[in-house]
């Protein structure tokens, strides 16, 4: 599947190829902490069907595994945009919070679910706000 992503401001934009069937949450603390939020959903894509515009900065971090890996972010805005690991990554964990087409890339699998909040499998009950309405 073809899907295009930026970054809230627009300075860092990307174009990939994803297979839908490979979207993942992710429960780890770290991915808790880094996104503001209980999880984040990620998709995987190879090194050679990603395309990058704009320069990202980079955070890295050493896992729990001993690797370092690498969450890009643009710099103006803050928005997270992927993780990598190494000088020259085979593929790329991208956002799908950045990507236009997030709607159409549900999550299919989940990991690290020991470090999920209990109340982030369940949202049924949670009382749905009225939409926004726009300002004059």
């Amino acid at each position: 599947m073809h899907i295009d992503g930026a970054c809230l401001c627009g300075g860092v934009s990307y174009s990939a190829e994803v297979d839908p069937a490979r979207v993942i949450i992710c429960h780890c603390t770290d991915c808790q902490t880094i996104s503001g939020g209980p999880y984040r959903v990620n998709v995987p894509v190879l090194a050679e069907n990603f395309a990058v515009r704009g320069e990202p900065a980079v955070y890295p971090k050493r896992g729990g595994s001993g690797e370092t890996v690498d969450t890009a972010f643009c710099p103006t805005c803050g928005t997270a945009l992927w993780s990598s690991k190494g000088e020259a990554p085979a593929f790329f964990w991208l956002r799908t919070g950045a990507v236009k087409q997030r709607a159409a890339l549900p999550p299919k699998s989940q990991g690290f679910c020991g470090s999920a909040l209990p109340w982030a499998f369940d949202l049924s009950g949670v009382q749905r706000l009225p939409e926004a309405q726009p300002r004059p």
